[in-house]
């Protein structure tokens, strides 16, 4: 693949990866806050109105992280470990049986390639076409 066909691809697989993150913290969890809330409640997910505005803040700033390519690692540190404690206390398949093991192992397993992106941006960065990229190329950076 060539350099310029590269940081395209990059830069419009970053801005997939990420719109799943921004969309879920966007257009979910800030406005249904209190409904969010009593389903981490009822989920034992310890001081769920904190935590929750905590996954909002990691959510948002991990995702716009990864889309612009700034601090993309540490972006994808964010995402990754919501990933790990949402994985963990929403799709607990093994507590299921039937249909709902199944959902919930499909759940797991998509989050499971999710965890797999964002270690692949830790280990590789955000690509060509990044704010990374383009600090690094300043002079006197």
């Amino acid at each position: 693949m060539t350099g310029s066909i590269r940081g395209v691809v990059t830069v419009v697989g970053r801005i997939l990866l990420g719109a799943i993150f921004l969309m879920a913290a966007v257009g979910h969890d800030i406005p249904n806050f209190n409904q969010t809330t009593e389903m981490l409640e009822k989920a034992g997910v310890p001081y769920p109105a904190v935590l929750l505005a905590g996954a909002i803040v990691f959510l948002i700033v991990g995702s716009l992280s990864v889309i612009l390519g700034y601090k993309a690692n540490y972006g994808a540190t964010l995402l990754l470990v919501f990933l790990v404690l949402a994985t963990y206390y929403f799709h607990a398949f093994w507590k299921e049986t039937g249909q709902a093991q199944q959902q919930q192992m499909i759940n797991f397993t998509k989050n499971v390639a999710l965890m797999g992106a964002m270690l692949f941006i830790m280990s590789n960065g955000s690509g060509p076409m990044s704010l990374d990229c383009r600090v690094k190329r300043m002079p006197g950076s």
